[in-house]
């Protein structure tokens, strides 16, 4: 929580930036925390586990397949031959409500 913001706000990063910070656990597992720009702490986020999987399986951390353990819950992360990454998780509602389409431009 104190990296983040200041991460956010450092003038390497005119427009601010968004933070992951991962932990290589063991070949087949990270742990990551994500400082959104703007928002501070998340409880996860999908690209950043993508990226996270690939910056760790390139650097030969990882194999290409991993368990990405976030506040939010788990996610699998592939990162296939062919340069695909493939995310699988649970998917929860968290908001249900009705758009009044007179609104829209």
């Amino acid at each position: 929580a104190e990296l983040g913001p200041r991460l956010e706000h450092d003038p390497l990063f005119p427009e601010r930036a968004n933070i992951g910070v991962a932990q290589v656990l063991d070949s087949h597992s990270l742990r990551l925390r994500v400082w959104e720009r703007g928002v501070g702490i998340t409880r996860a986020c999908g690209t950043g586990a993508c990226a996270a999987v690939v910056a760790a399986a390139r650097r030969g951390l990882t194999e290409r397949s991993v368990s990405v353990f976030l506040d939010g819950g788990d996610l699998g992360i592939a990162w296939r031959g062919d340069g695909r990454v493939v995310m699988t998780g649970p998917a929860t509602t968290v908001f249900s409500g009705t758009l009044n389409g007179a609104l829209l431009p």
